[in-house]
């Protein structure tokens, strides 16, 4: 990413590095070598390139656990999360013979006493300065940020845990980092549950440890609150949208084909293996990445057409091959070109499943979820739905998938009900995948005479959506619903005092795109942030984005401890009752 380039969170945390890490080494003007452990080399990555640190007279880039040539006459600035790994680290650079000339220290975030007082031990004439600079969470995206720490779900779910205080702490702690570089002081919610707890837990301590943060500010007074809300919930409060076929195409791509760490493999016309990084950087994606694949698949074409009428290119049916042969034809417009090949291919992939079974599946899918059919017609037996997706040849990540619908749809099924899926789906030995979503709060097995009341959701009959695509993530809801100050307290208690612009009645509506009204202007800058237990969707993350841009005056940010796909939620969920686990520690998060 460009340094100058606006991808809000990512634009923010670069402003932040650029403030405090490379101010401090620039008031000398030499070249410097950088030294980053596994999580800040992460955090990097996700908020700059090699040439804006080149920029800014960083010359080498260096891993702290890798073993490395003394450069004694250079400078190394040391950016990396405060933990007795990295600071064993750091102290064998400099004993018994230092590597170079001096260190700029800066940590993630809180030093603990004894790690620092090591350092000093050690290390005190060589140290020039030593920061904590509050940022130790990824911004994954314009809006949306993560922990980085897919371990937490097991840690936080499991029933053999015994460090789920430990990770909720943690958890805060990056919370607070994150409110702390947007120098936001919000008020604080958590979405009630009679089962689980973990979300007041979490709030009471980011309320605890946002108020110890802004104690004092640099002036000596008391930070005020600023204008924004912080929601937690956790993630069996919609177990829906993460087990649905989205048909957005992120969501759809990262659930159907198989990206890992945002890069997408495909194989070029030549039979040669290409690669593609599906990233802020590549402007198509974020135009694309939020719009049905039934527009992607318009669109694509299209653009390409373009392109090809403006060199009077014959026209002609897109494919891959068209396309290579018009980039060796025009090389101006490779770079065009070859962000429309990997689009047009992606495209392609995700619109093979389609036809293959996905769009089978999500009728029934869309039922189930719903409660009704296109017509809007109530679903009255739900069996009736389901039965046709586990009488097909399905995989059985996709019938365990309509079964959950199915269950979820009800808030639980019968014992015998259950025994017979399992069987139907031959998963006699990972029925897992379906009980342990208990440890989510989530209902599965309930006696025939249980009746339980289902939330209400907003009316969208009038807003135009695709008929295999009706359903809408329930954070939604609560977005919309926060924006217009309409959250019930009594499924949202205030954990803190709520600041004044979200307060009273009467913000704009989500879906209301007129002038601005006077509470427009009261909250305009505001944000809403929200923290999902467990893992977040990329259906979810699109909701931030519809939300901000159809109300303009508030910004919607969402994180969790990871991002999860369909698949990646299965394997963890079965895996939560694997036998005892072992102990976790902070260094295993940063090194992970």
């Amino acid at each position: 990413m460009a340094a100058g380039t606006d991808h809000g969170l990512k634009r923010i945390v670069w402003k932040r590095i650029k403030d405090t890490i490379i101010a401090d080494c620039k008031k000398s003007d030499v070249w410097k070598i950088l030294i980053l452990d596994p999580f800040t080399t992460k955090l990097l990555s996700s908020c700059c390139k090699m040439s804006d640190l080149m920029e800014e007279r960083i010359t080498i880039v260096e891993d702290l656990y890798k073993s490395r040539e003394p450069v004694p006459e250079m400078k190394a600035i040391y950016f990396m999360t405060p933990t007795s790994k990295c600071v064993e680290a750091f102290i064998a650079d400099f004993r018994p013979k230092p590597k170079y000339k001096s260190a700029y220290v800066y940590f993630t975030d809180y030093c603990p006493d004894d790690l620092f007082n090591n350092m000093k031990l050690y290390c005190a004439k060589h140290i020039r300065v030593c920061k904590e600079i509050n940022i130790s969470f990824l911004p994954q995206e314009a809006q949306v940020f993560t922990c980085d720490d897919p371990g937490a779900f097991r840690r936080v779910y499991s029933p053999h845990s015994q460090d789920k205080s430990k990770t909720l702490e943690t958890l805060a702690d990056q919370l607070v980092t994150l409110c702390a570089t947007l120098n936001e002081y919000p008020g604080v919610r958590y979405r009630k549950d009679n089962n689980m707890v973990n979300a007041k837990t979490l709030a009471e301590l980011v309320d605890n440890k946002l108020a110890r943060h802004y104690e004092l500010d640099d002036s000596g007074k008391k930070k005020e609150k600023t204008q924004a809300q912080l929601l937690i919930v956790e993630r069996g409060f919609d177990p829906v949208s993460p087990i649905l076929h989205e048909l957005t195409y992120q969501a759809m791509a990262y659930d159907l084909i198989d990206i890992q760490n945002d890069t997408y493999k495909y194989k070029s016309k030549d039979g040669s293996e290409k690669h593609a990084l599906l990233n802020e950087d590549d402007m198509l994606w974020v135009k694309l990445r939020h719009k049905h694949i039934a527009e992607v698949s318009e669109q694509i074409p299209k653009m390409v057409k373009e392109i090809s009428a403006s060199k009077k290119q014959p026209d002609g049916k897109i494919t891959i091959s068209n396309l290579a042969q018009m980039m060796k034809k025009m090389p101006s417009f490779r770079k065009q070109l070859t962000e429309k090949t990997i689009h047009l291919q992606l495209a392609e992939d995700c619109m093979k499943h389609f036809a293959n079974n996905v769009e089978k599946l999500c009728k029934a899918e869309q039922d189930l979820a719903v409660g009704s059919d296109v017509d809007g017609t109530k679903v009255k037996d739900p069996m009736r739905t389901l039965l046709p997706v586990l009488l097909n040849p399905f995989s059985k990540h996709d019938k365990i998938r309509a079964v959950l619908l199915y269950i979820f749809s009800l808030s639980g099924t019968t014992d015998e009900n259950l025994n017979k899926f399992i069987q139907h789906v031959k998963i006699e030995d990972e029925r897992e995948f379906i009980l342990n979503w208990k440890e989510l709060g989530v209902p599965i097995i309930t006696s025939p005479s249980f009746f339980s009341r289902k939330p209400s959701r907003r009316d969208r009959s009038q807003e135009e959506m695709y008929n295999l695509s009706r359903w809408t993530p329930v954070i939604k809801d609560v977005m919309e619903d926060a924006v217009e100050n309409k959250l019930d307290s009594r499924e949202w208690p205030h954990q803190s005092e709520c600041p004044a612009a979200w307060n009273g009645s009467g913000a704009v509506s989500a879906r209301q795109r007129n002038k601005p009204s006077s509470q427009d202007d009261r909250r305009t800058g505001s944000r809403l942030i929200i923290f999902v237990i467990g893992g977040i969707t990329y259906s979810e993350m699109r909701c931030a984005y519809e939300v901000t841009q159809a109300v303009k005056s508030c910004e919607v940010i969402v994180g969790s401890s990871h991002i999860l796909t369909p698949t990646s939620l299965l394997e963890d969920i079965k895996a939560l009752t694997k036998g005892p686990m072992e102990t976790f520690t902070i260094e295993e998060r940063s090194n992970a």
